[in-house]
């Protein structure tokens, strides 16, 4: 089953009974799986991925008279979502855990420490200016490559993996991916699969450099999430990195993350780019992902410590029928369901410009017209196009337009047209 993700972010979707209607919303949309930020015990700055305790369910989540721990519930919540039809993806985050983890006072050498003993915090640089860091504070970095009880360490997140792969989960997000050993996760993805053969892993790795993604190539992981929601089709850049890290896996796209901010608050709720980036995420690599409220134009951008169910907005913007086609013709459509290789046809600073993806003998038109606000038209009379081939066209209110391929192709404001 070709990954179709929605993440079900908890702190929007509320307490455990209000989960199972939004995973049949996602059921019909066409998501096939569904992916669950952090709902473990955080620590004392609430975030999801500031982990207390992996053994217990966040309360916040918990609805009247769960149990103590609250693992019965979310095996009930996971047994539900598979009867759907549907696979759960739980964040595993390895890489740390919250600076009052019990943990860190019964386990002190299995964090990093930095040039005064002290515990380390994880960090990330800006790109813009490499001395600029900014440092979590509320989080402690695991030692996972030198600490000097390796091995319990590693038993701990062994037996971690399999007790949520016994509990339901049928996929692991893996946090922070490229800072743990690769050595590390093909112990856990080998032990996760001897429980469940058809468990994936799928690697977020967004931010790091290239060596690190490499790093990643024999660690068994089946999928990386790419950066292709940054791309404005004005550079090769993300034709290049989508070539170079599918020698490594195949990749995931999303049009937005619990990490961005909404598309539809950046673009001033213009609804055809809307449907552009999720059309391109979902034909761009072998997996598409997208985020609860994508399918109604929330503008509020999702936050790991302070986004509650009043979060939730009256949009009167529905784009649902158009999210199930083209996810069904993800899944009917073998060209979208590879990673594939991309090509540009024509000039970056084009108004339209004109892609190509090939996977096996199949090969793929996609027109992008990069104009938010008006028509533009294309010719195709000098490309060499299958016999038969057809132009196709997912239609705003959710319909599949199929037409013999005219010449020129008149196209509407951000749209993205398909040929093949």
């Amino acid at each position: 089953m070709v990954p179709i993700i929605y993440n079900l972010f908890p702190r929007l979707a509320g307490t455990m009974d209000s989960w199972l209607l939004h995973a049949e919303r996602a059921w019909g949309m066409g998501f096939g799986w569904i992916y669950l930020n952090p709902v473990t015990l955080p620590g004392l700055s609430g975030s999801l991925y500031s982990v207390k305790d992996f053994y217990k369910i966040n309360p916040d989540f918990l609805p009247p008279g769960s149990s103590k721990d609250g693992l019965s519930e979310l095996r009930r919540v996971l047994g539900f979502i598979r009867k759907l039809g549907m696979k759960p993806v739980m964040d595993l985050v390895i890489n740390h855990t919250a600076i009052d983890s019990p943990l860190l006072r019964a386990y002190p050498n299995w964090y990093l420490r930095d040039e005064k003993g002290a515990v380390a915090h994880p960090y990330a640089i800006d790109p813009a200016d490499a001395r600029r860091r900014a440092v979590w504070g509320d989080l402690a970095e695991i030692d996972n490559e030198k600490s000097a009880d390796l091995d319990n360490l590693w038993d701990y997140w062994r037996d971690l993996v399999r007790f949520y792969v016994m509990l339901g989960f049928e996929g692991f997000r893996c946090d922070a991916a490229y800072k743990v050993p690769a050595v590390l996760w093909r112990m856990l993805t080998d032990e996760a699969r001897e429980r469940n053969p058809g468990v994936l892993f799928f690697a977020e790795t967004l931010g790091c450099k290239l060596e690190q993604v490499s790093g990643l190539s024999n660690a068994g992981l089946d999928y990386l999430f790419n950066s292709s929601k940054f791309w404005n089709f004005d550079q090769s850049w993300a034709l290049e990195q989508h070539e170079q890290f599918g020698r490594i896996a195949p990749s995931i796209s999303f049009p937005e993350s619990h990490d961005t901010p909404r598309l539809f608050a950046e673009t001033r709720g213009n609804r055809a780019v809307q449907r552009q980036r999720y059309l391109l995420a979902a034909i761009f690599s072998g997996g598409v992902m997208m985020p609860i409220g994508y399918e109604f134009g929330f503008k509020q951008p999702l936050n790991v410590v302070d986004t509650t169910p009043d979060d939730w907005e009256d949009t009167g913007v529905d784009f649902r029928d158009f999210i199930r086609e083209v996810n069904r013709l993800k899944q009917d459509t073998w060209v979208l369901q590879e990673e594939g290789h991309w090509q540009a046809l024509t000039p970056y600073d084009q108004q339209v410009i004109l892609l190509q993806k090939r996977a096996d003998d199949d090969r793929m038109l996609v027109l992008i017209n990069k104009d938010w606000d008006s028509p533009k038209s294309i010719d195709l009379s000098g490309q060499d196009l299958a016999s038969g081939a057809k132009l196709r066209r997912v239609a705003p209110d959710g319909i599949l337009e199929e037409t013999p391929v005219p010449q020129s192709v008149e196209m509407g404001p951000a749209e993205i047209l398909l040929v093949w």
